[in-house]
């Protein structure tokens, strides 16, 4: 790990086969926390490259335990996280939204490393047991249209990093690759991403695969949909910025989508909206990112249809249905 961390400090890049290496090695125990821990501080001070991601992202899917299911028709709606900007769980909830609108949805997500509830620590507090058997999560996505795949569970090189990420306390390039090593290998993606930067990567990289997929930022640094100010919309046919009323029909402001100081009090903001009792703002950043998966599927002839379809599962208490199914699960 010297050798590598002094090639780093002369600003050299690893090559894609290097960086697939290196997190072989880090998965399999060969460096101690400090030498992790330094590694991973190069990235906080200049921005990964492609062929780095991509050798990582090799790596962990190689290592993974797999979730065999029929892809093409599942969704994952994600963000890297490491904005800093503690929001409620909007990409979660989105989640039970579009599950249901009926489609299948296999969530990946992690504990909050930079935040104060992460996917993982808000599912966990309303009820819902983290594991990796498949036939159990397979049951879930069947009966529920929706699952949860616990990063660490699947990824050993995600458990190995865990502490030391939420020692850190900051994002790190783990973030960045969340959303490209779902087990499930997800069909549908919706990718929120923190800067423009990662947003061209994404892009490049999501490029060459068959993936439906659409990747957003909100300009003022949100990695959802936030309609607290312009989004940046990338998909394979192109790139357009969209104002809060043409995704949400309002604009809120950022104490509006604040999560909270404690896991509980995310929790607590959580079921409020799957309830059908968030406030407007809330039900609003919810809708239009339950919208632009449900649209990124291509099954809608615009993106009004699929806000409508959004509605209806919100409010009908379609949404809150697939939580109680699933939590019957448990």
């Amino acid at each position: 790990m010297k050798k590598i961390l002094q090639s780093l400090f002369e600003y050299k890049s690893l090559s894609r086969q290097q960086a697939y290496e290196i997190l072989l090695q880090i998965s399999n125990g060969i460096y101690n926390e400090h030498e992790i821990t330094a590694f991973m501080t190069v990235y906080l001070m200049r921005s990964v490259t492609i062929d780095e991601l991509l050798g990582f992202r090799d790596a962990l899917l190689e290592l993974c335990l797999p979730f065999e299911v029929d892809s093409s028709s599942v969704i994952d709606i994600v963000g890297t996280g490491g904005d800093g900007k503690n929001t409620f769980n909007v990409s979660t909830l989105a989640c039970f939204v579009v599950a249901g609108a009926g489609k299948k949805v296999v969530k990946h997500g992690n504990y909050g490393a930079s935040s104060v509830s992460g996917a993982s620590n808000v599912m966990e507090q309303i009820g819902y047991k983290l594991k990796n058997n498949t036939d159990d999560l397979k049951k879930e996505l069947d009966k529920a249209n929706f699952c949860f795949l616990h990063a660490p569970m699947f990824h050993p090189a995600l458990k190995t990093v865990g502490p030391i990420r939420r020692n850190l306390g900051m994002r790190t390039f783990f973030n960045m690759l969340g959303p490209l090593v779902n087990p499930a290998r997800p069909g549908v993606q919706l990718i929120g991403v923190y800067n423009l930067e990662m947003a061209r990567i994404y892009n490049y990289i999501l490029q060459q695969s068959t993936l439906k997929y659409t990747i957003v930022h909100s300009l003022d640094g949100y990695d959802e949909i936030s309609l607290t100010n312009d989004t940046k919309v990338i998909t394979p046919f192109g790139e357009q910025m969209l104002s809060p009323m043409d995704l949400g029909k309002r604009m809120v402001s950022q104490d509006d989508i604040y999560g909270g100081d404690t896991v509980a009090e995310a929790a607590s903001i959580f079921m409020k909206i799957l309830n059908g009792k968030g406030t407007w703002a809330q039900n609003a950043v919810v809708l239009a990112n339950a919208a632009m998966a449900l649209f990124t599927t291509g099954d809608f002839t615009n993106y009004e249809e699929s806000y409508q379809m959004a509605v209806e599962s919100l409010e009908s208490g379609k949404a809150f249905q697939t939580f109680q199914q699933l939590i019957a699960l448990q």
